[in-house]
């Protein structure tokens, strides 16, 4: 069973666990038993040592599809528009290159991953102005179907930018001080910005790829909906506390509610609710979201039925190992809950036929290789668009677990990451790996 928290016992282990997964900073927060507890260990930079504190800022990166999907949550229960709205009803010039698709997608597709448009559409080329939301919505009328509308699951940055147009349309602001008028000042949120110029007053950490700092610190503003909050872990654990006490909502747990199955269930859990993933722990349910920005990664747990909240937020390193120890570790011993392992190579080796899914898999932001010689399976990830110049190709020789599902290792990561074959309705085939559904073209 669990057993008394040790503050100080974790003071001790967060610095343990960052030199162990050679991440250069962390700091952690966590709710329990109604007491909110913080730690720090590390620099926030590397070139200049500067140390992290509680009150540092990391980039929280994708968790913020938490806050814009809670934003949109606020104004459902207003009776401003409900998940089934579609979005040409509140923004009559969004478009795809069907326009009938357009007609089709509604919020419910946006804040689930399920709309079809191809996601990751990074770009400067909205600017930096008030207006650079509403002029990324206009570049969606270029980007093509991933997938049919609503037949699986695949993540969409893209999809929650319209979602943050959305509510500039119906609040009359512009997406930052919605933001901050909806959650951040009723929370009382004291470390939590989204633009640089309000970061730079605090401690901010560096993003950091192979041990040395980023090229860049921060995505483009336009993505903001999407991934642009900066925070102090205990900011991010508020935020999950009011979604446990009903502070924001009248009803969180819509926001629990399974919307689709995730294709690949063994890199963060089974389904996606309304901008929640949603996990089962040892019998018991989770809602979390993860966050991985330039050189940054993030992961906020909460877990309903213990009134318990975690969130992790890193500079770098071998980000996913450490957030799954400091998961395991961390649960076991506030709670007694055993987090599931890592999804690894199978105790008996498994034999497949995999001709089948050699070949190029591509979409908006990523081009997946396999190739298959001298009894070897082989991937390679590349990055492509705005994100190329500050992302390295990735290759893993994959293990078989199953007929459909491979695990590998990705340059010095220790952790085991998985991958899915699999078809839609149509007969497509498909990989979903990092939480993305990638069509095959040759």
């Amino acid at each position: 069973m669990a057993g008394a928290v040790d503050p100080g016992r974790w003071g001790t282990r967060l610095a343990e666990l960052i030199a162990e997964y050679e991440v250069p900073g962390a700091t952690l927060a966590f709710l329990h038993d109604g007491e909110v507890h913080e730690f720090a260990a590390g620099v926030l930079n590397t070139a200049t040592g500067v140390e992290a504190t509680p009150d540092s800022l990391f980039q929280i990166g994708s968790i913020t599809k938490v806050w814009t999907a809670t934003q949109i949550m606020l104004l459902v229960e207003e009776g401003r528009l409900t998940l089934d709205t579609p979005v040409i009803e509140v923004l009559p010039e969004f478009t795809l290159p069907d326009p009938e698709i357009a007609k089709q997608v509604t919020i419910r597709h946006l804040l689930s991953h399920t709309s079809g448009i191809d996601g990751d559409l990074f770009t400067d080329e909205p600017g930096r102005g008030d207006d650079c939301v509403e002029k990324y919505v206009a570049l969606c009328a270029d980007l093509r179907q991933n997938h049919p509308i609503g037949v699986t699951q695949s993540y969409c940055n893209s999809g929650f930018v319209i979602a943050g147009r959305v509510i500039e349309r119906l609040t009359g602001k512009v997406w930052d001080a919605a933001l901050r008028e909806q959650i951040i000042e009723p929370l009382g949120l004291t470390h939590t910005y989204t633009l640089p110029e309000d970061v730079l007053r605090f401690r901010a950490a560096m993003g950091h790829e192979d041990g040395k700092p980023a090229p860049v610190w921060m995505l483009p503003r336009s993505v903001g909906p999407a991934g642009l909050i900066c925070a102090r872990a205990r900011d991010v654990v508020e935020f999950g506390r009011a979604h446990l006490s009903g502070r924001l909502l009248k009803r969180p747990e819509a926001m629990w509610e399974p919307q689709v199955a995730i294709p690949n269930p063994h890199t963060l859990g089974g389904h996606w609710g309304v901008g929640w993933i949603l996990s089962e722990w040892d019998g018991h349910k989770v809602v979390s979201h993860g966050g991985n920005t330039i050189g940054q990664s993030a992961m906020l747990w909460v877990l309903p039925g213990s009134g318990t909240v975690a969130c992790l937020l890193v500079n770098g390193g071998q980000s996913g190992s450490i957030e799954h120890a400091v998961a395991t570790e961390l649960f076991a011993e506030l709670l007694g809950i055993a987090v599931p392992p890592v999804l690894g190579p199978p105790a008996e080796p498994v034999t497949v036929d995999v001709e089948r899914y050699v070949g190029v898999y591509e979409r908006v932001g990523g081009r997946i290789t396999f190739t298959n010689e001298n009894n070897e399976f082989r991937v390679k990830y590349e990055a492509t668009g705005a994100l190329a110049a500050v992302s390295e190709p990735m290759e893993a020789t994959l293990i078989p677990v199953d007929e459909r599902t491979f695990v590998g290792k990705f340059r010095d990561d220790p952790s085991w990451a998985s991958l899915v074959f699999y078809e839609i309705a149509d007969g497509t085939p498909y990989v979903h790996f990092g939480v993305r559904a990638t069509p095959k073209v040759a």
